[in-house]
Order: C-alpha cells, then sequence, then structure tokens
C-alpha cells in the first residue's frame, strides 16, 4: 500500500526564518514603508509571495502587492549571492525522520510555498533531493491554503488521501490537508503556534521530531 508523507519547507524542514525576514525587510525599503515586525512576518511564512504581501499590507492594491513580491524575489537572491545569507539549518531530528520513513517504505514529498529554484537550493544543500519523490512549488500553484499541490502530490504518486499526512508548521498546512482530504500533522517548532495548528485543521502536533516516527508508525 502506497504511504505519502508530504512535508512543509520552511519552519517545518529548515530553519529559514531569518533570511525570510531580512529579505521582506529590505522589500518593504524598497517601497519606502515601514517594515512590519519579525513576529508578523514569520506568520506570513509558507504563503505564496503575493498572497504574503497582501497579508501583511490588506490595504494596498494588487500592483503594489505584486511588485513587492517581485522585490522580494530580487532581495532574496541579492542575499544569497552577496555571501549575507544566513545558514538555513535543519531542524534537529528531521534528517532522521526523513532516513526512517523512507526505510520503512514511505513515499515523500515537499509542497512549500517557495520557488523550485529555492527548493532545490535547499534540498541540495542539506543532501536530502533524492529522498523526495514529489516537489511541489508555488511556481506551478496557487498558495496555500488552496489544495492544489497536495492534490497533485497524490496524483503524481498514486496515492489516496486516507494514505497521505501533510505535515507542516502552520495553519495554511493544515487547512491545505483539510481541504485535500488528508491527515493534517501539526509541527510545533515552526512559525505557527500549536492553538494556530488546532484552529487550522492539526490533527495531531508533533511537539519534538522524533514524535514524527510514532505518529506516522
Amino acid at each position: 500500500m502506497t504511504k505519502l508523507a508530504v512535508f512543509d519547507c520552511d519552519g517545518t524542514l529548515v530553519d529559514s526564518q531569518a533570511n525570510i525576514c531580512q529579505a521582506m525587510e529590505a522589500t518593504f525599503r524598497i517601497a519606502d514603508l515601514p517594515a512590519p515586525p519579525r513576529a508578523a512576518i514569520r506568520r506570513i511564512v509558507g504563503l505564496s509571495l503575493v498572497e504574503a504581501v497582501r497579508a501583511l499590507l490588506p490595504d494596498a492594491d494588487d500592483a503594489l502587492h505584486r511588485r513587492m513580491a517581485a522585490d522580494y524575489k530580487e532581495a532574496f537572491f541579492e542575499l544569497r549571492t552577496s555571501g549575507a545569507m544566513t545558514e538555513e539549518p535543519l531542524f534537529e531530528g528531521i534528517a532522521a525522520v526523513i532516513e526512517t520513513l523512507a526505510a520503512r517504505g514511505w513515499q515523500l514529498g515537499v509542497a512549500t510555498g517557495k520557488s523550485d529554484r529555492g527548493l532545490a537550493r535547499v534540498l541540495d544543500h542539506h543532501g536530502l533531493t533524492d529522498r523526495f519523490v514529489t516537489l511541489q512549488t508555488a511556481d506551478r500553484h496557487p498558495s496555500k491554503p488552496d489544495p492544489a499541490m497536495l492534490l497533485a502530490a497524490m496524483a503524481e504518486v498514486d496515492a489516496t488521501p486516507e494514505q497521505t499526512a501533510m505535515i507542516g508548521d502552520t495553519s495554511f498546512d493544515m487547512a491545505m490537508a483539510k481541504a485535500a482530504g488528508a491527515r493534517a500533522v501539526g509541527v510545533a517548532w515552526g512559525y505557527h503556534d500549536v492553538h494556530d495548528l488546532v484552529r487550522g485543521g492539526a490533527q495531531v502536533v508533533a511537539t519534538r521530531t522524533a514524535a514524527l516516527l510514532e505518529i506516522l508508525a
């Protein structure tokens, strides 16, 4: 029987908040606007860029949202090419979880608000590229919590919703899982708190990485 575990990236696999906050702050400077507090920026991690900017600036028009999303991409590129990018470490124990699930016969995937290029860079850096059989990004799908990414991942490996678990750190991940009919597994080490995850639809929340192996036994 196919078993599919789909992971979010930022806040679930890797701790990328420092770079995301820096790039978003630079984006607001380019627009000559005061940057939101980092707590607010962390809350939009996981959304696609236009939706993330819209959440931070709900009263601005669509043209500004799109222009700032483009500026964010440039700011992030500048961080990477200038050498100013902060290390984006795997959360402690995540590599072992991935290896163990693969050994147990799980098919593994990623569904993320990152671009294809951004996700590829992270997975390559941590030597995880070959572990994932399906990669779904914001380049090809509407933003979470739309279920398109998760539905595409299931279709690629011929898994049913009942055979699929979505693992993520935000309410957007949990709502996406619920919309797709998959199991919603929250993680408490990311950017939304446990109450947000439960309100988003989490059926269970892992408070440590090793607990994922018990939840997905």
